[in-house]
C-alpha cells in the first residue's frame, strides 16, 4: 500500500495563519461566501490542502506543494510581525505578507501536470475526488480548480443549487454566463418597475431609502399602552439613535397611548431598551411595569403583535462638484435618519394590495403556503404568532417578494416562448437571478436586524437559529431603494470573482475588485475536468461504481452543531417557486429532507427516553452508512480524508464509532486553526478554533489469529502517541481546548488500528449520577447495554485528555511538579488553561472533572462556579467571598482556597493585609502552596497594568485576582516562586517596542 503526503507531513502552522488570513477581512472575502448563505463553510486553502495532500505521494516536492496551495512566503513570520507593528505603531504596508492570499492563487498548467505526473507514481490515471456531503462546496470548489475529476453530493437541495452556481456553471460557461445574466437582470428591472411605483411611499430627488425600521409591538396588560419593541435604539455608533415621546391620552387604560420617535445624536439621550430576555417594559411613565415573556408570547399567538416604524435610513446626494478642468466628480452620498412621518404609513393600501393578489397568488403557488415545521429546535417563530413561513415577512416584504416571483416566472415564460427555447446557458443565468431574488429574502425579512456599528441591514441568519427580532429592518427593492440593483450587482461580482478562480485566461492570480487586479473580460472556460453533482443521501451514491474514487475528501455534519435543513427551509420555500421551474428535480418535496440527515437532532426523538442519546446513535449510524459507502466507492489504495470541527467529545465518540463500523483506520491526523481568531484571554466564551484532519484508511480484516486487543495494553500505547505529538502541535500555535482536541487525532489513530478492543479487567463501577431527565439519560443507560468490559472510542480520548492534563502541569510548575495539587486547585488551573476564559461548556468541565476525579455537581458547582443553562462560569476570589464560598484560608480543603483568600485580602484591603494572612496560616512554608500559586499564576489572565490593555470585561475579575496575586508573590515569596512565564513573554515583547 502506498503513502499519501497528508499521511506523512502537512505545514499546520502555515495552513492555519492562512486560513484565518483568508477570512481575516469581513469586506474581502472568497466570492463562494457571499453568493448565498450556507452554513460552516471550511476555508479554500485548507479544502485545497486536504484534497492536494491526498492525492500526492509522500515523497512528494514539499516546496512545489506550498506553491502551489498559493503560500508562496512565510505567514507565520509575517503574523509575528503585524504583532510587533500593533505595538511599535510601524506601518508595515498594505502588502505585509509579500504574496496575496494563497485562495486566490490559480494552479499554472505546469503544476496541474506535475500533479498528474505524481498521482501517476500511485497508479492513479485521472485523479478523482468524492466529497458525499459537501454543503457550501468548498472542497469540490478547489478540487475543480486542481483539476481533478470531482464528484459532490449533498442531501439538501438548496446546497447542491448553490454548488452548481459556484463551480459547475462558471466552469462550463465561463464569462459568456454573466452576459446573458446582465441582459436577463435588466429586463426583470423593465418588468419590476411600474409594478412598485406606488408600494413605497415618494422620497424627495436623489435620496435613497437604505431601509425601513420597524419595531415589533404588543399592548400592554397593565396600561393598555401600545409598547414598541427594541432591545435598544442604536441607529449609528457615533451615538445617533432614537428617543421614544410616549404619549399618555387618557391615561392608563385608553387604548389610544401609543409612542411617537424623536432622532437624537448622543447615546445619552437614547431611551432605554423595551425588551430583554423575552420581557417587555412599558415605557409609558404613569405604568412602567415589566410585561412577562409569556405574556408576550400570548398576544402574538393570538394575533396581537403588530409593528411600528420608528426611523428611516437613508443616503443623499450632495452637489455635485467640478474638476479645475470643468468635469463633475464622482457623485457624492451622505447617510442619515429621520422620524416617520404620517405619509410613511401606508399600510392600509398595502393591506388592500396583498388581499387583491394572495387568492391568485396562492392558486398559481407563487409564495409559500407551508407550515413552519412544529416539531423542530428552534419553534421561536411559532411561539410569536408566525406559524406560516410566509409570516417571516411583512405585508409589505411579501407583497414585495410575492412580485418578484411573478415577475421571475413571467422572465422564465418569455424565453422559454422563444424559439430556440432556454438553453443550458439561459437555465443557469436564470438560475442567478432566483439566487440574487434570495438574497433579497435574506435581507428584507421580519429577521433581518439594523446593523447599527454598519449602519446597514443584517442578513436573516446571524446566528444558526430563528431567534427573535423585536426590531427589523425593511430594505426597499426598487423606486425609493435599491434592493434590487445591490442584490443583482452582488451576484455579479460573485460571479466575475468566481470566474477568475476556475478558469482563469492566463493562470496567474487575478484581481477584479476588491480581490482581484485584473480583467476577465477574455476568459473562457478551459477543458475543465468533469464535475458531477448529486442531490441525495451520502449512504447511497447508486450513480457511482465500486473502486472508482482514489481520494473521499469531506467535511461531515456537525453533529447537533447546525440543523442545516431546518435552516434551509428559509431559503427552500423561495427557490422551489423560482429556481424550481428550472431544475424541478431539486424542489419535488414540500420541505427538505430531515429524517434522513445526518446531523444528531433530538427534536426526532422528542418525547421519547433519552432523546439526546438516540439523536447520538441516529448520527452515529447514519455517518457509518456514508462511510460505508465512501468505502464501496473507494479504490483499495484510496484514502479518505475527513475535516471536522467539534470540541465534545459526544460528536467525536459518535463519529470514530461510525468511522469503525464502517470498516475505517485512521492513519494520520493533523490540527489545523481555521476558525474566528482568540487571543489568550481577549473573549468571552471558550470556542475551539481547530479543525481537526483525520486521515483514514479501509481497515484490513481481522484475521482469527489476531485475537482481541485488550485496552490495558493498548492504553499505554495511546497516551505514548499523544504525548510523541503534543510538542509538535504546541509549536504550531495550537492551544488552549485546541490542544485537548488536536490530541484527540493521535489517540484516535492508534485506537482505531487495533479494534476491536475489550477490557481484560470491568471498568470500575461509577458512583451514580445525579438524577436526571428522561432526555438526558445515556445511550448505555437507555439501551441497558453498560457492559463494564466494552471499550469505546471515548475511551481514547479520556486517555488522551489525561495525557494533555499531566503534561500542561509538567509545563505550569517548575521543571516536573514539586507537589501534588488537590483535584479542586487542579480542576481549576486545567480549566483556565484550556478554555482560557471563565465561561465554557458543562459538558467539558464535566470530562476535565472526571480527568482529576472530581464530581462537578458536588464538589466544583456552587464552590468554585456555577452553572448557567449549558455553561459554566468560574468565580473569581470576590465573588466566592460574595457567596461565603471562600473555604479555609489555610487550604485544608484546597488551596486554590488559600488563594482566592490572599487574592481578595489584597483587593478589598491591601497586600500588607494579604501577607499577614499568609503568615497567619503558614502557606508560604508549604511547597504544595507555592507549586498552586505558580501554575494558577501560570493561567489567570493578565491585568492592563502588565499588558497595556483591558482584558474583556467577563475576564477583568480573573485578571484583578492575577494583579493581586503576582504583586504579593513579589513582595513576600519572589525567591519561592519564580516569575510567571507567560508574564515574562509578555515584559519582553514590550521591551522589544
Amino acid at each position: 500500500m502506498t503513502k499519501r503526503l497528508i499521511e506523512e507531513w502537512l505545514p499546520i502552522a502555515e495552513l492555519g495563519e492562512e486560513s484565518m488570513r483568508e477570512r481575516r477581512s469581513m469586506t474581502a472575502l472568497p466570492p463562494i461566501y457571499y453568493l448565498h448563505v450556507w452554513w460552516a463553510r471550511r476555508p479554500l486553502v485548507a479544502s485545497r490542502a486536504a484534497v492536494l495532500a491526498s492525492l500526492l505521494p509522500a515523497d512528494a516536492d514539499r516546496t512545489m506543494f506550498m506553491h502551489m496551495l498559493g503560500i508562496h512566503g512565510d505567514p507565520v513570520a509575517a503574523k509575528k510581525r503585524i504583532a510587533k507593528a500593533k505595538k511599535t505603531g510601524e506601518d508595515l504596508g498594505l502588502n505585509v505578507y509579500g504574496y496575496p492570499r494563497a485562495f486566490q492563487y490559480c494552479p499554472s498548467e505546469k503544476e496541474e501536470f506535475w500533479l498528474l505526473e505524481e498521482t501517476q507514481k500511485l497508479g492513479i490515471e485521472y485523479p478523482t475526488v468524492l466529497d458525499p456531503t459537501a454543503g457550501g462546496g468548498s472542497i469540490p470548489f478547489e478540487s475543480v480548480r486542481l483539476g481533478c475529476k470531482t464528484l459532490a453530493n449533498d442531501i439538501n437541495p438548496v446546497a447542491c443549487l448553490v454548488q452548481k452556481a459556484t463551480y459547475e456553471w462558471p466552469s462550463q460557461h465561463g464569462r459568456a454566463l454573466l452576459d446573458e445574466y446582465n441582459r436577463l437582470t435588466s429586463r426583470f428591472l423593465e418588468l419590476a418597475e411600474p409594478r412598485f411605483q406606488y408600494v413605497y411611499p415618494l422620497e424627495p430627488s436623489g435620496t435613497q431609502v437604505l431601509g425601513y425600521l420597524w419595531a415589533r409591538t404588543i399592548h400592554c396588560p397593565y396600561c393598555a399602552g401600545r409598547v414598541p419593541l427594541s432591545p435598544n435604539w442604536k441607529l449609528a455608533p457615533d451615538g445617533t439613535g432614537v428617543k421614544l415621546l410616549p404619549h399618555l391620552g387618557n391615561g392608563p387604560g385608553d387604548t389610544s397611548r401609543h409612542c411617537s420617535f424623536e432622532i437624537v445624536g448622543s447615546a445619552s439621550e437614547q431611551s432605554d431598551g423595551t425588551v430583554k430576555g423575552g420581557a417587555a417594559t412599558c415605557p409609558y411613565p404613569d405604568c412602567g411595569r415589566v410585561i412577562d415573556g409569556d405574556q408576550v408570547k400570548a398576544q402574538a399567538q393570538a394575533g396581537g403583535m403588530g409593528e411600528q416604524l420608528f426611523a428611516v435610513a437613508f443616503k443623499r446626494k450632495l452637489p455635485t462638484t467640478y474638476t479645475k478642468a470643468g468635469k463633475p466628480k464622482k457623485d457624492k452620498w451622505e447617510r442619515g435618519y429621520r422620524s416617520p412621518r404620517l405619509e410613511d404609513d401606508n399600510s392600509g393600501a398595502i393591506e388592500a394590495a396583498l388581499a387583491d393578489k394572495l387568492p391568485e397568488w396562492d392558486a398559481l403557488d407563487l409564495v409559500p403556503n407551508e407550515k413552519f415545521p412544529e416539531i423542530c429546535n428552534d419553534d421561536r417563530p411559532i411561539q410569536y404568532g408566525m406559524p406560516y413561513w410566509r409570516n417571516l415577512f411583512s405585508p409589505r416584504q411579501l407583497l414585495c417578494h410575492g412580485t418578484s416571483v411573478e415577475i421571475f416566472r413571467e422572465l422564465v415564460n418569455e424565453e422559454s416562448a422563444k424559439a430556440e427555447g432556454l438553453s443550458d446557458l439561459q437555465r443557469a443565468a436564470l438560475a442567478y437571478v432566483a439566487l440574487a431574488l434570495n438574497k433579497l429574502v435574506n435581507r428584507n425579512s421580519r429577521g433581518s436586524t439594523w446593523i447599527f456599528q454598519r449602519e446597514v441591514v443584517a442578513q436573516f441568519f446571524q446566528r444558526h437559529d430563528f431567534s427573535t427580532k423585536w426590531s427589523y429592518a425593511e430594505m426597499p427593492p426598487l423606486i425609493v431603494g435599491d434592493g434590487y440593483g445591490w442584490v443583482f450587482g452582488q451576484v455579479a461580482k460573485c460571479f466575475g470573482e468566481l470566474t477568475d478562480l476556475i478558469v482563469p485566461s492566463d493562470g496567474a492570480v487575478t484581481n477584479a475588485g476588491p480581490l482581484f487586479s485584473a480583467s476577465t473580460a477574455n476568459a473562457q472556460p478551459s477543458s475543465t475536468a468533469p464535475v458531477v453533482i448529486s442531490c441525495g443521501s451520502g449512504d447511497s451514491l447508486a450513480h457511482l461504481d465500486d473502486g472508482t474514487v482514489d481520494a473521499v475528501v469531506m467535511d461531515p455534519p456537525y453533529y447537533d452543531n447546525v440543523m442545516y435543513a431546518e435552516l434551509s427551509d428559509f431559503f427552500y420555500v423561495w427557490l422551489k417557486r423560482t429556481a424550481g421551474l428550472l431544475y424541478p428535480e431539486l424542489f419535488m418535496a414540500p420541505l427538505t429532507d430531515k429524517d434522513n440527515e445526518a446531523v444528531a437532532n433530538p427534536t426526532l426523538h422528542k418525547g421519547k427516553k433519552g432523546a439526546k442519546a438516540l439523536a447520538g446513535l441516529d448520527y452515529q449510524q447514519k455517518m457509518a452508512e456514508i462511510f460505508a459507502e465512501c468505502r464501496r466507492v473507494l479504490k483499495d489504495d484510496g484514502v479518505m480524508t475527513l475535516m471536522f470541527t467539534h470540541k465534545a467529545t459526544g460528536a467525536w465518540d459518535a463519529l470514530t464509532k461510525g468511522l469503525i463500523d464502517a470498516g475505517f483506520a485512521i492513519t494520520a491526523s493533523w490540527p489545523i486553526n481555521t476558525e474566528a481568531e482568540g487571543s489568550l484571554h481577549i473573549k468571552d466564551k471558550s470556542a475551539a478554533n481547530s479543525t481537526i484532519f483525520l486521515v483514514c484508511r479501509p481497515r484490513l480484516d481481522q484475521k482469527p489469529e489476531d485475537g482481541v486487543q485488550y485496552w490495558e495494553d493498548l492504553e499505554p500505547r495511546v497516551k505514548a502517541a499523544v504525548r510523541q505529538r503534543i510538542e509538535q502541535f504546541q509549536a504550531s500555535g495550537i492551544r488552549g481546548v485546541d490542544l485537548y482536541l488536536s490530541c484527540f487525532g493521535p489517540a484516535l489513530e492508534e485506537f482505531s488500528l487495533h479494534w476491536p478492543i475489550k477490557r481484560g479487567q470491568p471498568k470500575p463501577i461509577e458512583e451514580k449520577r445525579k438524577k436526571r431527565g428522561r432526555a438526558q439519560l445515556t445511550l448505555d443507560e437507555l439501551l441497558k447495554e453498560d457492559d463494564p468490559y466494552a471499550v469505546t472510542p471515548e475511551d481514547a480520548l479520556d486517555a488522551a485528555r489525561r495525557e494533555v492534563k499531566a503534561w500542561r502541569m509538567e509545563k505550569l510548575t517548575s521543571g516536573s511538579r514539586r507537589a501534588q495539587l488537590d483535584p479542586l486547585t487542579e480542576w481549576f488551573v486545567l480549566a483556565w488553561d484550556a478554555f482560557e476564559a471563565p465561561q465554557f461548556p458543562f459538558d467539558e468541565a464535566l470530562r476535565l472533572a472526571r480527568v482529576v476525579g472530581l464530581d462537578l455537581d458536588k464538589d466544583v458547582v456552587g464552590v468554585l462556579a456555577e452553572k448557567k443553562t449549558s455553561n459554566l462560569i468560574l468565580w473569581d476570589s470576590s465573588t466566592r467571598a460574595t457567596k461565603g464560598k471562600l473555604g479555609s484560608p489555610d487550604g485544608t480543603r484546597s488551596w486554590i482556597d488559600a488563594i482566592h483568600h490572599c487574592a481578595h485580602r489584597a483587593r478589598s484591603i491591601d497586600l500588607n493585609a494579604a501577607k499577614q494572612l499568609l503568615d497567619d496560616n503558614g502557606l508560604a512554608n508549604s511547597a504544595d502552596f507555592l507549586t498552586a500559586l505558580e501554575a494558577v499564576l501560570e493561567v489567570l489572565p493578565l491585568s492592563a497594568r502588565y499588558t497595556g490593555f483591558d482584558p474583556v470585561k467577563a475576564a477583568a475579575p480573573a485578571a484583578s485576582d492575577f494583579e493581586a496575586l503576582e504583586n504579593l508573590r513579589r513582595l513576600a515569596l519572589a525567591e519561592e516562586v519564580p516569575a510567571p512565564k507567560q508574564l515574562e513573554l509578555v515584559l519582553a515583547e514590550l521591551a522589544e517596542v
